[in-house]
């Protein structure tokens, strides 16, 4: 199994340095993250928006050791609003955030996050579109469920991820689906326990199904994070079984994955949103988007090979 052995080089600094320097390493990062900079991104945004897809913005960037950087990466989704709020696309285009980018892990953490992810989120809530929080590994699960239920105080809309290799899922996919919020379900890629979490493939999967179906007979509004056939199929029957319209839930898959597949989502009628990521600090970023398929993981590899 290559994606525990994937997430733990992720973590390395050596693993960082050698396959930031490969020469191969830009062309295929491009696949997965198509710009550094907010003026790059834009073009991306008009791009597939006018394809009838719909997207989720991500600055890459996970590593925050200071106040300072939490500020500055707080500052780069206010920039990215900035850009959006001249596009009007409204809730076409919404964002996502990791918490340990606004400073979650360093001291006093849990209120620091929360008092620079507010800004954004109010920012968001002004040009028509919304914030969701992304689930990073399990120990930070509480804050970030605390954080979503005081923004949605104010901001109802604002969505949150589960995970469904987590043993705790099913019970907080109960509550939020009650709660009526909107909920990101993925099966996870991060490096997790046995302790906590299902390690193996077959599992996860039936943890996805079980928490999808609670999902969509909920009061919530569900996000089928998956780009697998079967589970995408699956996720249309329960729908239809709960009795939602199209627009009632949606499908997301990451940029650079199965791109046919956002089309011919978006060209039946389902909300098809594409997960966007772009940023210098992408590593492990890219580094979970390995481990997440075999699939990229060889293609990585078959474009060392022949252009190395």
């Amino acid at each position: 199994m290559l994606g525990p052995v994937i997430l733990a080089a992720s973590r390395s600094d050596r693993m960082r340095r050698l396959i930031s320097a490969a020469p191969v390493t830009k062309q295929v990062v491009d696949r997965f993250i198509p710009g550094e900079t907010v003026t790059d991104i834009v073009p991306i945004v008009e791009e597939l928006t006018a394809k009838g897809l719909e997207l989720t913005m991500d600055v890459v960037g996970e590593d925050i050791t200071t106040p300072e950087q939490a500020a500055a990466a707080r500052d780069a989704y206010l920039a990215l609003i900035d850009h959006l709020a001249a596009l009007e696309l409204g809730e076409k285009v919404e964002m996502s955030v990791k918490l340990s980018m606004f400073g979650q892990a360093l001291e006093g953490g849990h209120e620091l996050a929360l008092a620079n992810v507010r800004p954004v989120v109010e920012a968001a809530a002004a040009i028509g579109t919304t914030v969701t929080l992304d689930a990073e590994d399990h120990t930070t699960l509480d804050s970030m469920f605390a954080i979503h239920e005081e923004l949605r105080k104010d901001f109802p809309q604002t969505g949150c991820v589960i995970q469904a290799y987590l043993f705790r899922t099913e019970s907080d996919a109960r509550r939020l689906a009650a709660a009526g919020s909107r909920v990101r379900l993925v099966k996870g890629a991060y490096k997790e326990p046995a302790e906590v979490a299902y390690q193996r493939k077959h599992e996860i999967d039936k943890a996805y199904v079980r928490i999808l179906k609670v999902l969509m007979e909920g009061e919530g509004y569900p996000m089928v994070g998956s780009h697998d056939p079967r589970l995408i199929s699956i996720a249309q029957e329960l729908a239809h079984r709960a009795g939602r319209k199209m627009d009632e839930y949606e499908f997301q898959m990451l940029y650079g994955i199965r791109g046919d597949e956002h089309l011919r989502l978006a060209a039946e009628g389902h909300r098809m949103r594409v997960y966007t990521a772009y940023g210098t600090d992408w590593y492990g970023y890219f580094m979970r988007r390995l481990a997440e398929k075999p699939a990229n993981l060889r293609f990585f590899l078959r474009s060392m090979v022949s252009k190395g």
